[in-house]
């Protein structure tokens, strides 16, 4: 192996933990919303934060500084300290992952500088990795500020915004770092290359659908499948005016949308994976199959968790199915690219 195929080697497996990482960090984040966890802990310390109260009286300043929003005096008025600790830990650890994934790429990312194994190529699109890292945690406390308010609830659009980032920053750390290690699959048919990308771009917006989804609380309803209130179109779906605004703040609509989009990828899920399994390369068929069955399996966690009126541990793997679908996606398109 050469000095230079040695370093991209280190390089990858250092980006693909920060993926594993991100990956998680989206997975506590979903629960951290699904317990509304998220205004527990009323300010941002970036870096005296990094610690939970330690002793009885570092808890109970903790807990009147939370009594002090709306959250517990509209919602959670009568919550003990027990209580309190739960919801806690869950923004805590949310944090607390930031942070961590902050050290685990900006040690490393230096060490290799230092030392010469980062290409001048590569440099500016780690440097753009760090800044999109500050970038989120800054947006996530934007997002925390819109429920410190009279309505203590966040806004769906800073949610939706957040984890778009959030996903955003995955799908180029995992991009970059199979680039690097990834070989060449030469074609000797054409591969559906065009359509992996619109794909993948539909995954995207379908994550940003989810998002709105979750923000606005529109899985509680309409728990049947595959109608809603009897029908496939219902008829009140885009009826605000606008009704472009339905799109963003109709809970019936948002959830239409975000079901017609399922059924869309799918079907175009199914013609890549039909092109992609004729592939003279046995490791692009293989990334087809990849695709399709985390495609599916990810369908199916989306309608047991709507039928079930979203319980946690299901909503949360439908959360993590998002972004093995998207891995998937992108996996087949590293390779497909040959």
């Amino acid at each position: 192996m050469s000095w230079t195929n040695r370093n991209n080697r280190q390089i990858a497996n250092w980006l693909f933990f920060v993926c594993a990482m991100i990956f998680c960090m989206v997975i506590v984040g979903g629960v951290t919303r699904l317990t509304e966890s998220g205004l527990s802990m009323v300010d941002w310390r970036p870096v005296t934060g990094i610690l939970p109260p330690l002793s009885d009286a570092a808890w109970l300043k903790e807990f009147e500084a939370y009594k002090q929003y709306p959250e517990y005096q509209k919602v959670n008025h009568g919550m003990g300290l027990d209580e309190f600790k739960n919801i806690f830990y869950w923004e805590y650890s949310h944090r607390l992952l930031g942070r961590l994934i902050g050290i685990v790429f900006f040690i490393p990312f230096v060490l290799f500088l230092v030392k010469g194994k980062v290409s001048g190529s590569l440099q500016p699109k780690l440097w753009a990795m760090f800044v999109l890292g500050g970038l989120q945690g800054l947006l996530g406390w934007w997002m925390v500020k819109s429920g410190l308010v009279d309505h203590p609830d966040v806004s769906h659009y800073r949610l939706t915004a957040h984890l778009g980032l959030a996903v955003l920053i995955y799908l180029y750390v995992f991009w970059v770092a199979s680039g690097l290690v990834m070989s060449r699959c030469e074609a000797t048919r054409p591969r559906p290359i065009g359509p992996l990308r619109v794909l993948i771009g539909l995954i995207f917006l379908q994550i940003l659908l989810g998002g709105l989804v979750a923000g606005l609380n529109a899985g509680m309803v309409y728990n049947s499948w595959p109608m809603m209130e009897g029908r496939l179109i219902p008829a009140d779906v885009y009826g605000m005016t606008p009704w472009y605004m339905s799109a963003f703040e109709d809970i019936m609509t948002v959830q239409f949308n975000h079901r017609m989009l399922a059924y869309v990828i799918t079907l175009l899920g199914l013609y890549v994976w039909y092109r992609l399994r004729q592939d003279n390369h046995i490791v692009v068929r293989i990334a087809g199959y990849l695709m399709l069955f985390s495609l599916l399996g990810q369908v199916t966690l989306g309608v047991l968790t709507l039928i079930h009126v979203v319980p946690i541990p299901l909503a949360a793997l439908h959360q993590a199915g998002a972004l093995v679908t998207l891995s998937a996606a992108l996996y087949a398109l590293r390779r497909a690219k040959g």
